[in-house]
């Protein structure tokens, strides 16, 4: 599958002026509130009409205004999952579920309704009405009703926006099970660095109705100025990793990035697993010599590579460990008294807990 967009479109006092491909997989666009990411899903849903340019699927024309080609929103077979479930409140799960099969030719068989049920564990709420649902079961469901309409792109507008922590976490593995269950590409709006991290192939960084950079999750979540969309609390590296064969203890896990080792909390993990790590800068230390008598498991040795102002009295100080960039975030009073310089070996200590797959 490859989407090639490429529109312009005025809004009032704002512009959207953007132009990206997409492949297969989870494609993020990633900025801040206001940035215009939601504008360009409506343009794609069909809900809005662009100025100028063009949207094709495969080679499919689906918007060319030089030529005012236009495929209607119900014969794209895009569907749209919004902040809000959005369900029909007279119906139960299932007959929400069914409802998206009408919008699929030829609807959607018996097997494949199971099979999208499994898929988003919704099987005990098929005879609930919607009303008795928690924000995540409704999410759950509203995926389950665009899936079920077959559809040849996804467009997830902030689905987790309106839910708290704790509903987050319930819903993201089932995002993750879509992703590699599944052929359907995905454009997946967010400003969380959290949901980017875990679910995101590619991101789109978009600001100001611009397309400011784009690549993989790895590159464009990782210090140093990714992104105005991430918060200094934030900030961070982003990196893959494998958990190994061999661990030495059932409490934590071991893993491989690149030629660094690491330990993780969690035990839910098989060998050969592929991981995304974040490693915020505010939870690395650093010490110009090896410490001892540490609670912290992960002790990594690495060279300066650069130091760079991040905000008032801090610093941002890149760290190559073994190929792998790391960035740690330290006061300018920490930094003066270890004299860091450029081509200085350190040690960058990281807590176990703090390292987040």
């Amino acid at each position: 599958m490859t989407l090639d967009v490429s529109v312009r479109h005025r809004l009032d006092a704002f512009s959207l002026d953007i132009a990206f491909s997409a492949e297969g997989g989870i494609t993020a666009l990633f900025g801040r509130s206001g940035s215009g990411k939601t504008s360009l899903i409506r343009i794609l849903a069909g809900l809005i009409r662009p100025d100028e340019g063009h949207v094709r699927l495969d080679g499919e024309t689906i918007i060319d205004t030089a030529s005012k080609a236009v495929t209607p929103p119900h014969r794209r077979r895009f569907a749209t999952v919004f902040q809000e479930g959005r369900l029909f409140p007279h119906l139960s799960v299932r007959q929400n579920l069914l409802y998206g099969r009408w919008f699929s030719r030829p609807p959607a068989e018996t097997g494949e309704i199971e099979r999208v049920v499994g898929l988003l564990g919704i099987a005990p709420l098929l005879a609930r009405p919607t009303a008795h649902l928690s924000g995540g079961e409704k999410q759950r469901v509203a995926i389950g009703r665009a899936l079920l309409a077959r559809p040849r792109l996804l467009l997830m507008d902030e689905p987790l926006a309106a839910l708290d922590d704790a509903r987050k976490a319930e819903i993201l593995p089932y995002l993750e099970r879509l992703r590699d269950e599944t052929a359907i590409p995905i454009l997946y709006v967010s400003h969380s660095v959290t949901e980017v991290t875990q679910l995101a192939d590619r991101v789109l960084m978009i600001e100001n109705g611009r397309l400011t950079a784009s690549g993989t999750a790895s590159d464009m979540l990782s210090l140093p100025g990714s992104s105005a969309a991430i918060s200094r609390r934030e900030a961070g590296t982003v990196i893959e990793a494998t958990v190994l064969p061999h661990q030495p203890d059932p409490r934590i896990v071991k893993v491989a990035a690149g030629g660094l080792t690491l330990f993780l909390a969690g035990t839910a993990r098989q060998p050969g697993q592929r991981l995304r790590l974040r490693i915020a800068a505010r939870d690395i230390l650093l010490a110009t010599k090896r410490p001892e008598g540490l609670s912290a498991l992960n002790i990594i040795e690495g060279v300066m590579t650069g130091m760079a102002p991040c905000g008032q009295d801090q610093i941002d100080v890149t760290l190559d460990c073994a190929g792998t960039r790391l960035t740690a975030r330290i006061t300018t009073v920490s930094a003066d008294m270890l004299a860091l310089t450029s081509g200085m070996p350190v040690h960058a200590v990281i807590k176990t807990v703090a390292l987040d797959p």
